[in-house]
C-alpha cells in the first residue's frame, strides 16, 4: 500500500466506526513503514522517541514524535490485537494482569498514532485539517471502546436548567466529548483530546462551572494521548513537552481536582511529582478500574 492510499483512508472518517476499522488501518500503516520510509530519526533529548520521514510521496515530511516504547511493530501486531480484544471482553477480570493492562495502552496508542502519523504526510497547508481529523477520530475511538465495554456513552450537549428561588428561568447547554449515563441518569462527563495543549484550562473550568450551576458533584475526567511535540531542525530533532505542570497543579490545588486524568504516554514528571502522580494515571486505569467506580 502507498502513502497516498493511506492518506485517502485516514481522511475519510466514515471508515472508522469499529475497533476492527482502527485495527485494520493500523496494520496497513505498520506494514507500510516497515520498509517504505526515507529515514527513522532518533530524538536528541529523549531517545525513546522516533520521527518517521517519508519519501517524496509524503513530501519528505517528518512525523510527530512516536514513543518506541509504546508503538507496536508489525511483527507483534497480530498477537497484541488478540490480547487487546480479549482484555476488552474480560475487562473486570484483568485487574491484576499488568502486562495485559500495558497492552491496552500500547494498542490504543499505536492505532491512534498510526492515523496521526499518516496525516503528517499531508502538505503543510492542510495541517489544520489533519489536526481536526486526528482529534475527532481519537474521541470516536475512546467512545467505541466504552461501547464495547457495555457502557452507554455519547457526545453532544447537556441542557442545564438555571433555577433561582425555586423557579427555572432558562437553560444553558454544555458540549462534551463523553457523556456517560446509566439508567438514563448522567453519571460522569469526560473530555478526550490528543494533547492537553491549549485545552487544560477549559477542562478544569468545565467541571467547576457545571457543578456550580447544577449543585451536583458530577465527576469529570480527561483522556489525553500524549503531551509531546517535535522541536529543533533536521536532522537534530528533539521533543518538547506540551504539558503545563504549573497550570495543572494550580487548578488541582486551588480550583478543583478532576476526578481522573489518563494518558497513554505519560510524561516522566507525572511519575515523580507527588501531586501529578496522585492525579494522573495511564489509560488502562480508567477502563479497568475507575469507570466502574464512577458508574
Amino acid at each position: 500500500m502507498k502513502l497516498s492510499q493511506l492518506l485517502d483512508l485516514a481522511r475519510n472518517k466514515e471508515r472508522f466506526k469499529t475497533i476492527e476499522d482502527y485495527s485494520c488501518f493500523c496494520e496497513k500503516y505498520l506494514t507500510f513503514i516497515y520498509d517504505n520510509l526515507q529515514a527513522v530519526i532518533v530524538s536528541q533529548n529523549e531517545t525513546q522517541y522516533r520521527f518517521f520521514q517519508y519519501k517524496d510521496d509524503g513530501n519528505f515530511n517528518v512525523t510527530r514524535p512516536i514513543n518506541s516504547d509504546l508503538m507496536i511493530s508489525i511483527n507483534e501486531f497480530s498477537h497484541t490485537k488478540d490480547t487487546f480484544i480479549y482484555a476488552i471482553k474480560h475487562i473486570k477480570d484483568i485487574r491484576q494482569e499488568l502486562e495485559i493492562r500495558k497492552i491496552i495502552n500500547r494498542f490504543i496508542y499505536t492505532c491512534q498514532q498510526s492515523i496521526g502519523a499518516t496525516l503528517d504526510g499531508l502538505p503543510a497547508g492542510e495541517s489544520n485539517t489533519a489536526r481536526k481529523i486526528n482529534g475527532d477520530l481519537f474521541e470516536r475511538y475512546i467512545r467505541i471502546v466504552f461501547v464495547e465495554l457495555g457502557i452507554s456513552v455519547r457526545d453532544g450537549t447537556i441542557r442545564i436548567p438555571i433555577v433561582v428561588n425555586g423557579e427555572e428561568l432558562f437553560q444553558m447547554t454544555y458540549q462534551h466529548d463523553l457523556i456517560i449515563e446509566k439508567d438514563e441518569e448522567l453519571k460522569v462527563i469526560g473530555s478526550v483530546k490528543t494533547s492537553s495543549k491549549d485545552r487544560l484550562d477549559k477542562i478544569f473550568m468545565d467541571k467547576f462551572l457545571y457543578n456550580q450551576l447544577t449543585n451536583i458533584e458530577t465527576p469529570h475526567f480527561a483522556v489525553f494521548l500524549h503531551d509531546v511535540q517535535r522541536k529543533g531542525k533536521e536532522p537534530k530533532f528533539g521533543v518538547n513537552t506540551t504539558f503545563l505542570t504549573g497550570h495543572f497543579k494550580g487548578y488541582t490545588v486551588k480550583l478543583n481536582p478532576l476526578d481522573g486524568v489518563y494518558y497513554c504516554d505519560l510524561r516522566p514528571i507525572m511519575r515523580t511529582d507527588s501531586i501529578l502522580k496522585e492525579n494522573i494515571r495511564t489509560l488502562d486505569c480508567l477502563l479497568v478500574d475507575d469507570i466502574w467506580k464512577f458508574l
